[in-house]
């Protein structure tokens, strides 16, 4: 959401945070689980390096990169 609100993408934040949640929320209640988040990271490369450039989470990725 916040990648929409600073204008790096043409979506708006709503749709955009649908759009990720669609990707990442596995079991579909429309919730992150903290595995959930890191799997789903994991598994897109275009999500890890757009959290990598929107958000100072090194303590996540840490977690992401070591398993």
């Amino acid at each position: 959401a916040i990648q929409a609100i600073n204008g790096h993408t043409n979506m708006p934040a709503e749709e955009f945070t649908n759009m990720i949640f669609q990707k990442i929320d596995v079991n579909n209640d429309g919730e992150l689980t903290l595995e959930e988040f890191i799997h789903g990271v994991e598994k897109d490369k275009d999500l890890m390096e757009l959290i990598t450039k929107s958000f100072d989470l090194s303590n996540v990725l840490k977690v992401i990169q070591n398993g």
